[in-house]
């Protein structure tokens, strides 16, 4: 493995978020960190008031087909396929760092995504969602739940409601993340109020940070299509984050098989601001910890 020790300067990263959705991001082209130990990394680097603190851990890499390749980590050491806000912060760590230009693709496990960079504001594409079962209905502590349940990247269980302040959605959340329906791997959960034909607020319980987050990208953009799917919201729609911010979902919709009853979803487009919180060095105590845990002795 890599010994870090020597290199005074230590590992370089910066900290962004996008609409409250924060991650720390590493050019790792070179291969300073090893793979294998990178889940472990994302839970040090991620773990608030004692790393850097995030809900995910972004390293760049060399691809052969698009601009970059991520890796991208949960702040549990997870590795997740998509990830909305994670891709629009990726996309413009590249440009600044000169890895892409405006116009950019990157590979993920969901497949090669494409990005407009154009100052601090990101339009990315997401993959053709998959509508798993338009009506789902869930039961939660003999409390029946209804949903949509939607693949964007990652799978969302999207769950209506009238008054989204009134959710409690980190119980809630968890209780559905982990319901049978979802086993093994369990699901990201939304809870959506629609306020006007066009425009929604979203909570979301993201799985692997195990917690109620203040954005999901991913998590914005299943909303959004259930809500055009059961209530006949057209885009493009608006959606608000729980951190205040806004997002705005391009796709096209079209009730391809009406004997079923489910539509297809076509060029679906997330977009939004991006913010550089910080540039920082891992060369403290903190590295320390780091390098232990990908140094072979």
């Amino acid at each position: 493995m890599t010994d870090l020790r020597p290199q005074k300067k230590g590992i370089s990263f910066k900290k962004m978020h996008g609409t409250g959705n924060d991650f720390i991001l590493i050019d790792n082209r070179s291969g300073l960190i090893p793979y294998e130990n990178a889940p472990e990394i994302a839970k040090k680097l991620c773990r608030r008031r004692f790393g850097i603190g995030a809900d995910g851990l972004i390293l760049i890499d060399n691809s052969r087909v698009a601009d970059f390749k991520w890796h991208f980590y949960n702040a549990d050491g997870s590795a997740a396929e998509m990830c909305g806000n994670g891709g629009r912060c990726a996309a413009r760590f590249a440009k600044e760092m000169g890895i892409a230009g405006s116009a950019l693709s990157f590979e993920t496990l969901s497949g090669i995504i494409r990005a407009e960079v154009r100052g601090t504001s990101v339009k990315l594409e997401l993959p053709t969602p998959e509508i798993i079962e338009k009506d789902m209905e869930l039961l939660v502590r003999s409390q029946r739940i209804k949903g949509s349940f939607l693949n964007t990247g990652v799978p969302h269980f999207v769950h209506i409601v009238d008054d989204i302040e009134a959710v409690p959605v980190y119980e809630m959340g968890r209780l559905i993340r982990h319901h049978d329906r979802f086993y093994p791997n369990g699901t990201n959960v939304d809870f959506v109020e629609v306020k006007k034909d066009n425009q929604i607020i979203v909570r979301t319980y993201e799985r692997g940070v195990e917690d109620e987050t203040l954005a999901c990208g991913t998590g914005a953009v299943a909303s959004a299509i259930a809500c055009a799917m059961v209530k006949g919201a057209f885009p493009p729609i608006t959606v608000e984050t729980w951190g205040g911010e806004r997002l705005k979902i391009f796709f096209e919709i079209a009730m391809e098989n009406k004997k079923e009853n489910t539509p297809s979803v076509h060029n679906v487009f997330l977009k939004g601001e991006t913010v550089i919180v910080y540039s920082g060095m891992l060369d403290g105590d903190l590295r320390i910890a780091v390098s232990e845990a990908i140094v072979e002795e």
